[in-house]
């Protein structure tokens, strides 16, 4: 997911203007309340073509090995990340801090590849790059993990969405994980849960769906947070029982997590899965979307505003959506009795963008059915790159206890 974007000073921005308003220290026009408001009800449904590179390098040096860039709570996450620069042409692995002064922070370059993240295509190269990006997930494609994967096609009711197939060691007829990425990146964010989930015996079906870059557009090109995509994980379903899943884990990351849940509990092929991993995920997306609100100091009073815009079949227009969002209906949290399957969550307390305070919320209403693995200091769906033992060993103990796992494999490269 997108990290709210602070409001420029060419113009008036939204947030400028709904200070204004609700402050009440400056008269503005109801044109410019209103101009605000939708602004930033589109800023939420828009899905963003092109990530800034937020990170400033400041340093590299290729016989060491090591990269310098401007320290900020993820640059200096211990543990292994992405690091993309050249607007996304570029791409390495950067893994140990070596250095840490508060103001920049010294790591390994562990490899790096070309444009795209594909090896032996060069981009500008980190010794000409001035700024980048941290990325959580790790590998560009699951070969890259060492893992052998296909490309497939999910036909969704959109278009062709493309997906990787991971199979298990011994064939596609047991139990399947689909994988479903997170706002703003793309199905590569799901590689690292692919290799515990093989090794207990699962095949993978990574899956792309609509608005995300590689899936086809939806008609009006929104985002609908959920209420809409959750389709495009009942196609991925469907391929997978057509292709010899006997049971399906649905595992989604932040918004994935939504689409899951959503999936779960509206699919008339929910029948079929029977346990949900939950990573950083959007629980009650009422409560994500006040806590960017806060962070961005917007007044709770046009915060609900918003929201009604976009929740409203005529108003949701003015934000290019075609259909109104049911927040209601996107709260897991208060719709956690319709919830019939074991779920394992994962999240971090310091998360920074999906507090965990709605995942805290499902854990405490359904304790029967829920199991809380609990991260303090691994922010935003960086939970593996943190701690990759951590992160499979609770999936590999809930799949057991749950007994969900396949046929063990013998192969355990990844």
């Amino acid at each position: 997911m997108n990290r709210p974007a602070s409001t420029g000073r060419r113009g008036v921005g939204p947030l400028a203007v709904v200070l204004i308003a609700v402050g009440g220290t400056v008269v503005v026009s109801s044109t410019a309340i209103v101009s605000g408001i939708v602004a930033m009800a589109r800023k939420i449904v828009t899905p963003a073509r092109r990530r800034r590179d937020d990170v400033r390098i400041e340093a590299h040096d290729a016989v060491a090995g090591t990269i310098t860039l401007r320290s900020t709570p993820d640059t200096r996450l211990p543990g292994r990340y992405s690091f993309w620069y050249d607007r996304g042409r570029g791409h390495a692995r950067i893994g140990e801090v070596v250095h840490d002064d508060g103001r920049y922070v010294e790591r390994r370059v562990e490899h790096e590849d070309g444009v795209g993240g594909v090896e032996g295509v060069e981009a500008s190269g980190l010794r000409r790059a001035h700024r980048g990006r941290i990325g959580g997930w790790l590998y560009p494609t699951p070969h890259d993990a060492g893992l052998t994967a296909d490309e497939v096609v999910v036909d969704t009711e959109v278009g062709p969405a493309p997906a990787w197939l991971v199979p298990a060691e011994g064939g596609l007829d047991g139990p399947w994980m689909i994988g479903v990425h997170g706002r703003g990146v793309t199905r590569a964010e799901t590689i690292r849960a692919a290799p515990v989930f093989r090794r207990e015996g699962f095949t993978s079906l990574l899956v792309s769906y609509r608005n995300d870059g590689e899936a086809p557009r939806s008609p009006d090109g929104r985002y609908a947070l959920g209420d809409s995509e959750w389709r495009d994980v009942e196609a991925a379903i469907r391929f997978a029982l057509d292709h010899g899943a006997r049971s399906v884990v649905l595992m989604g990351w932040s918004m994935g997590g939504a689409l899951v849940l959503q999936a779960a509990t509206r699919s008339t092929l929910r029948g079929a899965v029977s346990g949900l991993v939950l990573e950083s995920p959007v629980v009650d997306w009422r409560t994500t979307l006040a806590y960017q609100g806060a962070a961005m100091r917007v007044p709770g009073v046009v915060q609900g505003l918003v929201l009604r815009l976009l929740g409203s079949p005529l108003l949701c227009r003015l934000a290019g959506s075609a259909e109104p969002i049911d927040f209601d209906r996107l709260d897991l949290v208060s719709r956690a009795g319709e919830l019939d399957l074991p779920v394992l969550v994962l999240h971090s307390d310091d998360d920074g963008f999906v507090p965990s305070t709605a995942s805290h919320a499902l854990a405490e209403a359904r304790p029967d059915i829920v199991t809380f693995e609990v991260f303090d200091v691994a922010r935003h769906t960086k939970l593996w790159n943190l701690d990759p033992e951590r992160f499979e060993g609770a999936i590999g103990r809930w799949l057991d206890r749950q007994r969900l796992a396949g046929p063990p494999s013998t192969d355990h490269r990844a």
